[in-house]
């Protein structure tokens, strides 16, 4: 009797830990779809560097506005389609992250309005991020919990590093500009890898 007591118990812990833990989602997307948005990515990190980016913006708003824009759009998707059978599957917050990407895209495009609306929408991104990442990583055991931890890790790093470098360093300082360079790109990469590890599996994503 005591040894089924066991077992029982032992099956019921392995059904909540295989409930929480998730580490790959069915998103029903094309595999090359998923790597362009990792591949678009990387591309919004290179652009993180600072001659890069003022050229980017003074020369090629409206791809530079795609690159940071398309990548997240393609993973949030997956995301939210992957998500739909678990048993929390968080889909009112992932559409308002899309519908916050989509908004920040036209500051992006234009720079002229970017002064205007572009401060709203970040910190919009800042106040569903934060909360919505922790929550992730709450909820979830395995692979997803990564994505939430490095989601609140993105915004946080993405939000503050840029003003503490202000704050703390001379605007022509090279210091400075490590400073702010490498850990945004570094959060953008990272963010990127965990999102894809979701996403990318054998028999989730058809090539």
């Amino acid at each position: 009797m005591e040894n089924l007591q066991n077992d029982i118990a032992a099956n019921m812990a392995e059904s909540i830990e295989n409930k929480y833990r998730v580490n790959h989602v069915d998103s029903g997307l094309p595999r090359w779809l998923i790597e362009a948005a990792f591949g678009c990515y990387l591309l919004q990190a290179a652009i993180n560097w600072t001659p890069l980016m003022h050229w980017m913006e003074a020369h090629a708003p409206w791809a530079s506005a795609i690159i940071q824009t398309f990548g997240a759009l393609v993973m949030y998707f997956g995301l939210l389609r992957g998500m739909k059978p678990l048993y929390r599957p968080m889909t009112v917050a992932w559409w308002i992250v899309i519908a916050l990407n989509v908004a920040g895209f036209f500051p992006l495009m234009i720079p002229a309005i970017m002064y205007t609306i572009g401060l709203p929408v970040a910190v919009s991104l800042m106040v569903v991020y934060l909360p919505f990442g922790c929550a992730i990583a709450y909820c979830y055991r395995g692979r997803l919990r990564q994505v939430g931890i490095w989601m609140a890790l993105y915004i946080l790093i993405s939000s503050i590093i840029p003003v503490l470098t202000y704050l703390l360093f001379p605007p022509d300082s090279w210091i400075g500009s490590l400073s702010l360079e490498i850990p945004t790109i570094a959060v953008i990469i990272i963010y990127a890898w965990v999102q894809r590890r979701v996403l990318v599996t054998d028999g989730t994503a058809q090539a």
